[in-house]
């Protein structure tokens, strides 16, 4: 046989040139070859790849809680604004003055024996005015009109009944201070021109009722006792 040269380079077999396998890069498998071996589980996504769902991504926490909170907007809150103690204590002793002067005219009224305090001079005298025609109002006496308006008043101006904000009793405070207040113009009327004698006692009553109508109306102004809408923060 026919010796080789030394230093001769030898030839590879056939196919030994591609000892290596073509999807290898230095022994090590290629990201092509990898996604394409049987079995592999796709990646799932991490933080910050979004999730496969008609496109778009999760909601995070903040969108979902500013989302909810547009769906939820109420009407503000309500308050209710309180009665001063003293506006309570005030207007219910004016109420109770005007009772008590009422029930002392009632009383005079209908009881001959009862002689009123009052005297008797050209300009005041009670007696003339109490038994006038004017001490009538169709048929009933005006004293009796002052004490069930009395009545009424001092119930509504209690400090128990200030604290209930049912809006019918709060009218009904305004219009019942409203037409006694037209009542006692319309007899101050009377005394001055159609009798021509003033009652200290009627006066005093008169009195009373200007001062309860104006507390009343400016409780209505202030809003005392009415809901109003809460003011935001």
């Amino acid at each position: 046989m026919a010796t080789r040269k030394a230093g001769a380079t030898t030839r590879p077999a056939s196919g030994s040139a591609k000892s290596k396998d073509k999807g290898t890069r230095g022994g090590r498998p290629e990201a092509s070859a990898t996604a394409a071996r049987p079995g592999t589980k796709p990646a799932r996504p991490g933080n910050g790849q979004p999730r496969s769902g008609n496109g778009q991504g999760k909601p995070t926490a903040t969108a979902q809680r500013a989302r909810g909170t547009t769906a939820t907007v109420a009407a503000p809150a309500e308050t209710t604004m309180a009665t001063p103690a003293w506006f309570q204590w005030t207007t219910w002793g004016l109420s109770l003055a005007g009772l008590g002067v009422s029930v002392y005219l009632t009383i005079a009224h209908f009881n001959q024996s009862v002689t009123l305090a009052c005297p008797a001079t050209s300009t005041i005298n009670c007696e003339k005015v109490t038994t006038s025609p004017e001490s009538y109002v169709f048929g009933i006496p005006v004293a009796v009109l002052g004490l069930a308006f009395y009545l009424f008043m001092a119930a509504a101006n209690s400090p128990w009944l200030w604290r209930v904000t049912w809006p019918p009793l709060r009218w009904a405070r305004i219009g019942s201070v409203v037409v006694g207040i037209l009542f006692v113009l319309y007899l101050v009327y009377c005394e001055l021109f159609k009798i021509g004698a003033i009652c200290l006692w009627c006066t005093s009553v008169h009195v009373i009722t200007f001062c309860l109508f104006g507390l009343i109306v400016f409780s209505a102004a202030a809003g005392y006792g009415m809901s109003r809408p809460a003011a935001r923060a």
